[in-house]
């Protein structure tokens, strides 16, 4: 099961009752946050989940409404007595960057370990794969689909008919060869089937749409995307600017062909994003406005 919250849904600058962008996800006991705006660690606390498990952290781009955060989160997962390692990951100048915010969280009882983005990337944290794909923003940016894999349906009569061991199953079942005492060697994929449809979320903000953000989504159970304006006449500000209408936003999600959307990052003049529901609606039946603390348990099918 994975657990998403949408931490904050504002851009630019937070509103009373909307905090900056972040997203958090949480899986087999580790988390994993994406951008870090001002006030994270305010709504996590308004959330009820504590900041201290987090192992990744994950930003998209290095404008303040989506890492000036940092410092503060920082501070509170040392005061709260964390030791184990924290990764950072990001845009080419991440380390820089993050070490210049950190000036003001010195002695952090915990080490952090950087890694760069370059141009399209896979990797693997703790049961999630990651894609961090470029999208088209004025500064280099990133978004992020996160899946969550699902082996095969393990086959105990095969297991059987093979002679293997029931001590070893277990080990198939992770995906490890085994060896008897015997020294007959078991590879997993003797007894496991083809792998299950697993979970998978995409999560991207500021920028103007690209068929990339239509590749790396396809399929997603959650789509989580930017929708900077709902008002008909933001659509020369929305280019100018390099990011989204709400409308834009449901065209991806269509092409995509994505179970949800959550529309998030609103401007701070949008001050309610429900009346414009309607006309995105029309385009992608399955959409939905962001709100701080919006969450959602997926599971597998």
């Amino acid at each position: 099961m994975l657990d998403v919250c949408l931490l904050g849904c504002g851009g630019m600058m937070p509103l009373p009752h909307r905090w900056l962008t972040s997203l958090l996800l949480r899986f087999n006991g580790n988390n994993m946050l994406i951008d870090c705006g001002e006030g994270t660690q305010i709504a996590m606390r308004e959330k009820g989940w504590s900041p201290k498990p987090i192992g990744l952290i994950c930003f998209t781009h290095f404008h303040a409404d989506h890492i000036s955060g940092l410092p503060g989160l920082i501070l509170t997962m040392g005061n709260a007595e964390r030791h184990e390692p924290l990764r950072i990951v990001g845009p080419k100048g991440v380390e820089g960057i993050c070490r210049a915010l950190l000036t003001i969280a010195p002695d952090i009882p915990f080490p952090i370990e950087y890694q760069e983005l370059s141009g399209d990337t896979e990797f693997v944290w703790n049961g999630y794969r990651i894609n961090a794909f470029r999208v088209r923003h004025n500064i280099t940016c990133y978004g992020y689909s996160v899946d969550i894999d699902r082996a095969g349906r393990f086959d105990a009569e095969r297991a059987k008919e093979f002679n293997i061991p029931l001590k070893l199953w277990r080990f198939l079942q992770k995906g490890e060869t085994v060896e008897d005492e015997e020294g007959r060697v078991y590879k997993p994929e003797l007894v496991m089937g083809p792998p299950r449809k697993g979970i998978k979320v995409t999560y991207c903000t500021d920028t103007r749409p690209t068929e990339a953000i239509v590749r790396y989504a396809h399929h997603s159970d959650l789509f989580i995307c930017e929708g900077m304006y709902g008002e008909s006449d933001k659509d020369a500000k929305a280019r100018e600017h390099k990011h989204m209408t709400f409308y834009e936003a449901a065209e991806l999600a269509r092409k995509a062909e994505v179970k949800k959307l959550w529309l998030t990052h609103f401007s701070p003049s949008l001050v309610n994003p429900k009346p414009y529901m309607k006309r995105v609606r029309e385009i992608f039946p399955a959409a939905e406005e962001g709100k701080d603390a919006k969450t959602v348990e997926l599971d597998y099918e």
